[in-house]
């Protein structure tokens, strides 16, 4: 855009006067000095390199406007002369459908009259066939009925020699289930009385080996037992010893301090308290003697089993170490399982979300094509029935000579195979794409399965697609046979 002219600018410039020399900005030139004539001078350029630049810009949109509207002119011209060119097009073509119409209609009544003379041969030729096919079917009936009494006779023959050969059979399949019945009851009972011979010898050696290991359980046990009491013994003597020493000592002390009355008597109270302390001793002595003989018998008891126990504890100390590292190692599995679950869940639902976004997107395509191509097939057959009726009124209403017919046939016969590959076509196609929509569901629905979802969550039931009403097979989408 050219810049903006700044209003207002002459009103800044000076002005002439009526009388006088010429003013600039209120000061008359005689009265400015030389630095403000300059810098009006500088001003002055200025404004002139705007004005120039303006003009510049202004001639250069003129040039674009004149290119432009020469370029359109021209192009307005070009489309008048491909209108009238058009134009003659369409007249030259509806001169060119006159005339073919008026052939098509001299071919249409040649064909009219070949045709009524095929039908008046045909019909005659149909009835001579008819009358030899009657004949001939009328003796081939009576050789039929000859045949069929022969056979009738022949088949009674073969149920009487079936019936004594089945008889026959079912003596000899008697006799011999009873020679093979009695001959399995004598095994069985040979069978029965062996095993129960063994039974028995089995049974006396094993109360024999059970016997002769209670004895040396018993054995040992007495063995055990008697170890403990000498131990028990020691033990009660050793301690019978000690008390003894321990009473004698008190005595000791008790007929010294009598000698020694008189020198301790300084020392009585504090003799009595050792006195007191020495019998609370006993007391808390006598107190876990029976605490022993007590652990004594309770060792006893325990000491049976404490070999068994011990081996136990060994075994499952072992034992205990493999579970625990077991565990550990069952542990760590969980935990990657664990995060592998959740992954896998994760995953899941997010191909779930995506499948089933997919299976809409696909329902609504398939559904929306099978429409366009039920509409394209229906619209075919409309234009089909048009067309034939079209030509049976053309072939009424024009009588053509045979060789224009036959050429007229040729050519209705092309187009009408044309139409009915495109039908067959668009068959398939359409038995295609619901075959594919169809197969899509099944592969759904094993997704589904395969994921553990029960396809009743979906809150709606898949409709499957069908062609004719016929349900299509289970085969891959892309075998579905061609239309021959």
């Amino acid at each position: 855009m050219p810049p903006k002219k700044k209003s207002g600018k002459k009103g800044k410039k000076g002005k002439k006067s009526a009388k006088g020399p010429p003013v600039i900005d209120g000061i008359p030139t005689e009265e400015m000095s030389k630095e403000q004539l300059e810098e009006h001078i500088q001003r002055l350029r200025e404004e002139l390199e705007r004005e120039r630049e303006e003009r510049n810009y202004f001639q250069l949109e003129r040039d674009k406007v004149n290119t432009f509207w020469e370029i359109t002119k021209r192009q307005l011209e070009e489309k008048k002369a491909e209108l009238r060119n058009k134009d003659r097009e369409m007249e030259d073509a509806e001169e060119r459908h006159q005339i073919e119409i008026k052939v098509y209609k001299q071919k249409v009544k040649h064909l009219l009259y070949e045709h009524q003379n095929n039908i008046s041969e045909l019909k005659a030729e149909g009835a001579v066939a008819l009358k030899l096919s009657q004949d001939n079917h009328n003796s081939s009936e009576m050789d039929l009925r000859k045949d069929k009494r022969a056979l009738k006779v022949e088949l009674k023959e073969q149920e009487l020699a079936h019936e004594d050969v089945i008889k026959n059979l079912k003596k000899k399949n008697d006799e011999n289930m009873t020679s093979l019945r009695s001959t399995f009851e004598r095994q069985a009972k040979e069978i029965e009385t062996k095993y129960e011979k063994k039974m028995r010898a089995l049974r006396d050696e094993l109360d024999l080996r059970r016997k002769t290991e209670i004895h040396e359980i018993e054995e040992r046990k007495n063995g055990q037992i008697n170890t403990l009491m000498k131990n028990h013994e020691k033990a009660f003597s050793d301690i019978k010893n000690y008390y003894n020493d321990i009473t004698l000592n008190n005595l000791a002390l008790i007929n010294t301090l009598k000698e020694q009355v008189e020198e301790m008597k300084k020392k009585e109270e504090r003799m009595e308290k050792q006195m007191a302390e020495v019998i609370a001793e006993n007391k808390r002595l006598t107190e876990p003697l029976q605490k022993a003989r007590e652990e004594v018998e309770d060792l006893r008891r325990q000491l049976t089993n404490y070999e068994k126990d011990k081996e136990m504890l060994r075994m499952n100390k072992a034992r205990l170490k493999l579970l625990t590292e077991d565990f550990k190692a069952l542990k760590w599995e969980h935990e990657v399982l664990e995060q592998r679950f959740h992954k896998t869940q994760e995953e899941r639902d997010e191909l779930y979300r995506k499948f089933i976004k997919a299976i809409h997107e696909v329902q609504q395509k398939s559904n929306f094509k099978n429409l366009l191509l039920e509409k394209k097939l229906s619209a075919l057959a409309d234009t089909l029935e048009k067309k034939e009726a079209q030509l049976n009124e053309v072939l009424s209403a024009s009588n053509l000579d045979p060789t224009a017919l036959t050429v007229v046939t040729r050519k209705l016969e092309d187009v009408l195979d044309s139409k009915n590959s495109a039908i067959k076509d668009l068959q398939y196609e359409l038995a295609r794409v619901c075959k594919a929509h169809n197969d899509l569901l099944r592969t759904y629905e094993s997704k589904l399965r395969q994921f553990g979802i029960p396809t009743e969550e979906l809150g709606f039931k898949p409709l499957e697609s069908t062609v004719g009403g016929q349900t299509l097979g289970h085969g891959p989408a892309g075998l579905v046979s061609a239309p021959s």
